[in-house]
């Protein structure tokens, strides 16, 4: 009775251990879709000036090993010369000031699905009433299964 016992405990234990596993085949994502600005028609670039009432496209490659899912563009003051920990390049900034009618521009969007490499196309006008001064631009992308990355780039608005 008790060589069954012991049986039957190292049967309940093995069978939680194989039940508990998080391996069952299934082809886990484990990597971070990829953003990037560093090629010819990527825009902006570091330390880039933008002019009021001129219209842009802002672009970036993305890429997922798997599928990508979405992406978003945030373009927001820096008068007070907050920092992103992924800013590449350093550009000399403007005295810190408060702001009165700042631009910002903040918008999501979805990929088509199935796809792994993506162009962000977005045309944008810098309206002409917007604070001039420093400003960041930041790309972020997700991709399907929820893993993200972002970049920041410091840019300007100008007259």
């Amino acid at each position: 009775m008790k060589i069954i016992k012991n049986y039957l405990f190292y049967f309940l234990v093995a069978s939680l251990f194989i039940a508990c596993t998080s391996d069952d085949g299934f082809d886990k994502d484990e990597e971070k879709p990829t953003i990037s600005v560093n090629y010819t028609n990527g825009f902006p670039q570091g330390c880039t000036q933008l002019t009021k009432g001129q219209t842009y496209s802002f672009r970036a490659q993305v890429t997922d090993n798997k599928e990508l899912a979405a992406y978003s563009l945030d373009i927001h003051h820096n008068f007070d010369h907050h920092t992103h920990d992924d800013q590449v390049t350093e550009c000399d900034l403007g005295a810190i000031k408060s702001s009165v009618n700042p631009y910002l521009h903040v918008e999501n969007y979805t990929i088509t699905e199935g796809l792994t490499a993506y162009e962000i196309n977005i045309s944008i006008t810098i309206p002409d009433d917007v604070d001039t001064g420093d400003y960041h631009c930041a790309y972020s992308v997700t991709d399907k299964t929820g893993w993200q990355s972002r970049t920041s780039i410091d840019i300007k608005i100008v007259e």
